[in-house]
């Protein structure tokens, strides 16, 4: 442009020059006429001096102005140049956006994107606003909005510092002091382990169980040793390995007249996990069919040799139901305490493993433990998994009050904000804003946690979403767009909503369930049998919720929402809560025992499935002759039968059996026995009988039967094991 205006600049520069040379010229011609034309045109004359001069002035103007107008039009171009990229915005992405989120993050409405995606190769009459694009597609649609793109596989927060609590480092080995061993009791359920524990701790245990199934971990004090009593039945093998983690010695107890058994190679495995020496206890020898010697060889399978076999695994021959030999026991595993010089230090900040946690009424949520390093106090801030506590009060196994807990020693502690769960690490920090710092770190990193997984969900369902569209476009990719709307209104108008009946029939192949049990690792094992329901096709098994203390007015109002039924394990409904249960038409079913809570859950699931249809017979015929009779102007076939087994009933249904094929099934339309019409027949008796398929031909040899279909009620094909 600059070049321009030059060019233009030095032309009129030339023709100036030109001028002021053609008036020097014109002033020499009228300098020598002068005395001629002394005054006759003086007006003309300044004119014709004045013109190029004014010419000159016009020509400068109009540059100037010019140039102006071509100043101001490149910088008007270069601002809107420079607003542009100013205003190109950046847009943050990710994969697996959809049509809206793209939308929102554009700050644009849905119709934008419609708007881009047309004359592509997008279908967009398929496109809904919660539809998922393709990175392509993502692209294409920000290139046509001149934005900027930015990808973001998670909208990732500033980098927190880590505020979670862990344990001290190991300490000095002139601070520990001996400490009492932890014995965890293990084995098969009806081995005798709580009556051997009874025995040795000198309480009733057993006689407090619900069908002699000791269904918690238990926690108590013998002389020198700590006791953890685990359940044997399959159900609990959680509590098991929990009850292994924290214990220095492990007593197995097999019985001697029943070997080894499925939930004693169990209790193996965990105590090998655990690296935890084991002390076999070989119970009822008391009895004539007991063969101690046949258990110590069925364990050599399991590698636990005993020491009459070259190993180092202690066999005591003990009766729990007698107390035959039990000290000996007592003696042994004292012995192997001592050769572990079992230490811990008894000062600094409390370290520990939650046992058990269930709600009281009275005091709230309350939690059994081991103490594992340190002195427990009253006041002590603790933190368990995502809860913290201050401890208000402690007990002992008896329920007496302490003031203090040292290591190796069984706890109940009240004072928690949240009931923690089983096997929780307990840790004791300096304050309560501590604790809750504590709490909210390790709630955060849940919250990543989950953020992760569900982006990789949201990542497989793009690529179900991708593919699917993929197909749907092989489909409809050749198709007119015409065709192809009237194809898809077709589709959507053969899926009719559901009636009433259909969903009624729905719903009742689904059973919404709420467990509530009394202690935390029972609705552990609950929920751990659960997650073998293996009959989805069958009936849906839906958990609603789960929770810890008895059944509440909530758990009333959930289970009538979702039309499902309560189950509780040893914990109660109130008079209160049972009416308003059966004025809501919400069954609520306690239990004590836990199988038998499974079993009422088989049964319940099993009512869900539509009956099965079986065929009761009720006689038998075979026809001995054939034979036709007139009736108006049609020719009726006739069985001539003899009744080998039960007896025929005209109003049942009948079948025609013919080498061994089922020819035909319906009624009967005459039964004759000789000329007169019957109803029954009975074994041995000779009939005459015509069908209501008048097609059907007789042969000597076919059988017929006569029999009734009865409802017979499914039973689930779920097993949970035991």
């Amino acid at each position: 442009m600059n070049q321009k205006i030059l060019k233009v600049e030095n032309l009129l520069r030339f023709h100036t020059i030109c001028r002021q040379l053609h008036s020097l010229g014109q002033r020499r011609i009228l300098a020598q006429w002068k005395h001629v034309f002394s005054s006759a045109y003086p007006v003309w004359m300044a004119q014709l001096y004045a013109w190029p001069w004014q010419t000159d002035v016009l020509f400068g103007a109009a540059l100037s102005q010019y140039r102006l107008l071509v100043t101001k039009k490149e910088e008007r171009s270069r601002k809107s140049q420079l607003s542009s990229t100013k205003s190109k915005k950046e847009v943050e992405v990710w994969i697996g956006m959809t049509v809206e989120e793209l939308a929102r993050a554009m700050e644009k409405d849905v119709d934008c994107i419609y708007e881009a995606l047309m004359n592509t190769a997008m279908d967009i009459d398929s496109l809904e606003a919660d539809s998922h694009l393709d990175e392509v597609w993502i692209k294409e649609v920000i290139k046509k909005a001149g934005m900027k793109l930015k990808w973001s596989k998670l909208k990732q927060d500033k980098v927190r510092e880590n505020k979670d609590a862990v344990r001290r480092p190991h300490a000095d080995p002139a601070l520990l002091t001996p400490r009492s061993p932890v014995v965890t009791i293990m084995g098969h359920v009806d081995h005798g382990k709580t009556t051997l524990l009874d025995k040795l701790r000198k309480t009733q245990v057993a006689a407090t169980e619900a069908g002699g199934i000791t269904q918690h971990i238990g926690a108590f004090l013998g002389e020198k040793i700590t006791f953890l009593d685990t359940p044997g039945h399959a159900a609990f093998s959680a509590m098991r390995a929990r009850g292994a983690q924290v214990t220095d010695i492990v007593i197995l107890v097999v019985a001697a007249d029943d070997g080894v058994m499925k939930q004693t190679v169990e209790s193996i495995q965990h105590a090998k996990d655990a690296q935890v020496p084991i002390v076999l206890a070989i119970n009822k020898c008391d009895k004539a069919e007991a063969d101690p010697e046949k258990v110590k060889k069925e364990l050599l399978a399991y590698d636990v040799v005993c020491e009459d076999y070259g190993g180092d695994v202690q066999a005591v021959h003990v009766s729990a139901l007698t107390g035959d030999n039990l000290m000996a026991l007592a003696e042994a595993t004292v012995t192997l305490a001592e050769m572990l010089e079992l230490k811990a230090e008894p000062t600094g900040p409390v370290e520990g493993t939650v046992i058990e946690s269930f709600t009281d009424k009275g005091r709230g949520p309350v939690t059994t433990a081991i103490i594992q390093r340190g002195t427990l106090k009253k006041g002590s801030v603790l933190v368990a998994g995502k809860s913290w506590a201050k401890v208000r009060s402690m007990f002992d196994e008896n329920g007496k009050t302490i003031n203090e807990a040292s290591p190796s020693m069984p706890v109940g502690i009240i004072g928690w904000r949240d009931l923690p769960s089983a096997g929780d690490e307990i840790l004791e920090v300096e304050s309560e804003p501590r604790a809750r710092e504590v709490i909210n770190w390790r709630k955060y990193e849940q919250e990543q946690e989950k953020n992760k997984e569900n982006l990789k969900i949201i990542e497989e369902k793009r690529k179900e979403h991708q593919e699917a569209h993929r197909k749907a476009r092989e489909k409809y990719g050749t198709l007119h767009w015409k065709e192809r709307s009237f194809i898809k209104y077709q589709e959507k108008k053969e899926q009719k909503p559901l009636k009433l009946k259909e969903k009624a029939e729905r719903d009742s192949h689904v059973l919404p369930i709420i467990i509530k049990g009394d202690v935390d690792g029972s609705v552990e094992a609950i929920l751990n049998i659960m997650d073998t329901y293996d009959a989805s096709h069958e009936c849906e098994l839906e958990l609603v919720h789960f929770g810890v203390g008895d059944i509440s007015e909530n758990d009333v109002n959930l289970a009538e929402t979702f039309h499902g039924v309560i189950y509780g394990f040893n914990v109660n409904a109130g008079n209160v809560i049972e009416q308003s249960a059966v004025k809501k038409g919400v069954k609520i079913k306690l239990h004590k025992i836990i199988y038998h809570l499974i079993e009422d859950l088989q049964e319940e699931l099993s009512s869900r499935l539509p009956y099965t249809v079986k065929e009761h017979i009720i006689g038998e015929a075979s026809v001995l002759a054939t034979f036709s009779v007139t009736e108006g102007k049609k020719k009726v076939p006739v069985a001539g039968c003899r009744v080998q087994k039960g007896q025929l009933e005209k109003q049942k249904k009948f079948k025609l059996i013919r080498n061994r094929q089922v020819i035909w099934k319906g009624t009967l339309t005459s039964l004759k026995h000789h000329k007169d019409d019957i109803s029954i027949i009975k074994t041995g008796m000779d009939c005459g009988l015509s069908l209501d398929e008048e097609k059907i031909e007789f042969k000597v040899g076919d059988e017929i039967v006569c029999y009734e279909e009865k409802e017979v009620l499914t039973k689930t094909s779920w097993d949970p094991g035991f």
